[in-house]
């Protein structure tokens, strides 16, 4: 089976990297020395077809992921499709299936054959609950059975998958050191350490890991390695446990890399803007510069229904100092379930935070099509910047709402400074 990282560290280009490289305008050399190096990745399992695979990490622009899934207080596979069409439409670079009810094989294969980009999952959900059907109590969970549910991921195709390795007995104390308002957020975060704390054993994914890399390396997987202890608040930023496990999450990347497997490693979480860049350069510095997949992150926690824009603040902010992949957050974030059009507001103001960063970073891309928007404007060229927005189906409402002649919007009308200038400019 084809494996990025193998063929990388052979001096190999394989025709995913060509692709990847062409779709980001980059040297393909240069995308194969930072595979090589672990500091970039391409999500692409060696059994999934009929998709396009992402580059995600050094040189390469800021991507977005979008999640997605049932749960049960809401299960319909008909939503979750619209929610995958809504996501690829609005510019969703991935998505992440974290469905809890309802038939979670079927519901995983259907996401991967519509989604047609990257698809990620987090396998410790649907272990746990099938232990809840067979044994009532996620407690009762066998280690065998976590490992039998990430290779059934890997069969069918998922590019890549949260594994929470650093939830571990020496984490868990840090944490009860410091102290905490909200405890565990991650869900798979707190699965992991009911069954530690209750079973007194050691986290399976930390003690078994050579098992895990195994798997991966096998489809080319690509292991995001979850922070479980990610703060769930601005007071919990940046604490004993939080950095406790990106030092954990720094060795298990270094040994991922050694044998051939791909990772990302994910950050917080609720962080106030001034201990956003401590945050990146933490993670750059512990784990030789992998790949930094990020929540957000979140600067304030008193804007629910609002939070996808709290999040873009962040994720601006963290993709400047140097994240690469945002995952977005929705209107309905600490509120419930988001609804397709949720998904799509929180796609778009996270495409604005990530295209932003790369602006701030240099991406030549990106400063060509903020120069092709404005030369559009200048020339009050409507369907020029129809092509070079990020939503361009908001335009469109905006003018038909107002009844606009072409040359014009409703703001200035006749006085508009643009077609003043212009008239001034040619009579001189």
């Amino acid at each position: 089976m084809n494996n990025q990282l193998t063929a990388a560290r052979q001096g190999k280009i394989t025709k995913i990297m060509e692709r990847v490289a062409k779709d980001e305008g980059v040297d393909r050399n240069l995308l194969r020395e930072n595979i090589a190096s672990g500091k970039a990745a391409i999500l692409a399992n060696n059994r999934h077809k009929n998709f396009t695979p992402k580059g995600v990490g050094k040189g390469l622009c800021v991507k977005v992921n979008a999640n997605l899934g049932t749960s049960p207080e809401k299960y319909g596979i008909k939503e979750e499709l619209e929610k995958v069409r809504m996501a690829r439409e609005a510019g969703a670079d991935t998505v992440m299936d974290l469905s809890t009810a309802g038939n979670l094989n079927e519901i995983r294969k259907v996401i991967i054959e519509e989604s047609r980009i990257p698809v990620g999952t987090v396998p410790i959900y649907q272990a746990a609950v099938e232990a809840v059907k067979k044994r009532k109590t996620i407690t009762n969970m066998e280690p065998d059975e976590i490992f039998e549910v990430i290779e059934r991921h890997g069969i069918d195709g998922v590019d890549f998958v949260t594994v929470h390795c650093g939830v571990t007995q020496r984490s868990l104390e840090r944490l009860r050191s410091q102290g905490r308002i909200t405890d565990i957020v991650s869900r798979g975060g707190a699965f992991l350490a009911q069954w530690m704390i209750v079973n007194k054993k050691e986290n399976p994914l930390y003690e078994q890991f050579d098992r895990l890399v195994g798997i991966a390396r096998k489809y080319d997987m690509t292991l995001s390695l979850g922070d479980g202890l990610r703060p769930g608040c601005i007071a919990d930023a940046t604490d004993r446990g939080q950095v406790e496990e990106l030092i954990i999450l720094g060795e298990l990347c270094a040994e991922a890399i050694r044998n051939d497997v791909q990772v990302m490693i994910e950050g917080p979480g609720h962080v106030p803007i001034n201990q956003i860049e401590a945050n990146i350069v933490l993670q750059k510095r512990l784990c030789n510069e992998a790949p930094f997949y990020v929540l957000g992150p979140i600067v304030t926690d008193i804007a629910p229904g609002y939070d996808h824009i709290t999040s873009a603040i962040g994720g601006a902010l963290a993709g400047y100092y140097g994240a690469d992949f945002l995952c977005y957050v929705t209107p309905s974030e600490h509120l419930g379930l988001p609804s397709p059009k949720d998904v799509r507001d929180g796609v778009i103001v996270t495409k604005i935070a990530a295209h932003a960063a790369d602006l701030a970073r240099g991406n030549e891309k990106a400063f060509a099509l903020d120069k092709a928007m404005s030369t559009y404007r200048k020339a009050l060229d409507w369907q020029g910047q129809l092509k070079c927005a990020i939503d361009p189906g908001k335009i469109r409402e905006f003018r038909k709402d107002r009844n606009l002649k072409d040359d014009v919007c409703s703001m200035c009308g006749e006085y508009c400074s643009i077609k003043l200038m212009k008239d001034y400019l040619k009579k001189k």
